[in-house]
């Protein structure tokens, strides 16, 4: 078998407003060990990004234990190359948009602990249901407005590698 071309997905990487405040809410999931921090000077970082101009990017990338993959990556871009920060988001999804999507063991107690960290929206459970199975899940959002999307099932199903539906 030929070796893949493509990885895994690494990292989401979201611009923030405030690093700190970000790295916090990330943390009440568990996203508290840090796989690189730092500054990043070079010129490089704002071209792949699209500015014309340069400025440093502060960087914070989290993860949960296990392999560097799933991570999170905190950005907070330099207010000298005029980032447009649009208006928090709010509400239900909306087109073009991406969800975090994250297992948790107890929905309710999760979601408490992230409306303490600063959810900007955040509805109540839902039972969601397919033909195979059934499980409560919320839509919510981070901080920064980020849509978030939290499924009460074991978290170790993430190690699964058949396709969901199909007995192990």
């Amino acid at each position: 078998m030929a070796e893949p071309a493509v990885s895994s997905l690494i990292r989401a990487t979201i611009f923030v407003r405030d690093l700190e405040r970000a790295a916090h809410f990330y943390a009440t999931l568990g996203y508290t060990q840090i796989y690189w921090e730092g500054v990043l000077d070079d010129s490089s970082a704002s071209t792949i990004l699209g500015f014309a101009g340069h400025g440093p990017l502060a960087v914070r990338i989290v993860k949960r234990g296990g392999p560097n993959f799933g991570m999170i990556g905190l950005f907070r871009i330099d207010p000298a190359l005029a980032p447009e920060a649009p208006p928090l988001r709010t509400g239900p999804a909306q087109i073009g948009e991406v969800a975090l999507v994250f297992y948790v063991r107890d929905i309710r107690a999760t979601l408490a602990a992230l409306r303490a960290a600063g959810a900007s929206w955040s509805p109540e459970p839902e039972l969601f249901r397919m033909a195979h199975r059934a499980q409560l899940e919320v839509c919510l959002r981070d901080v920064d407005g980020i849509l978030l999307n939290l499924v009460e099932t074991d978290p170790a199903e993430q190690e699964r590698s058949t396709p969901e539906g199909v007995a192990l």
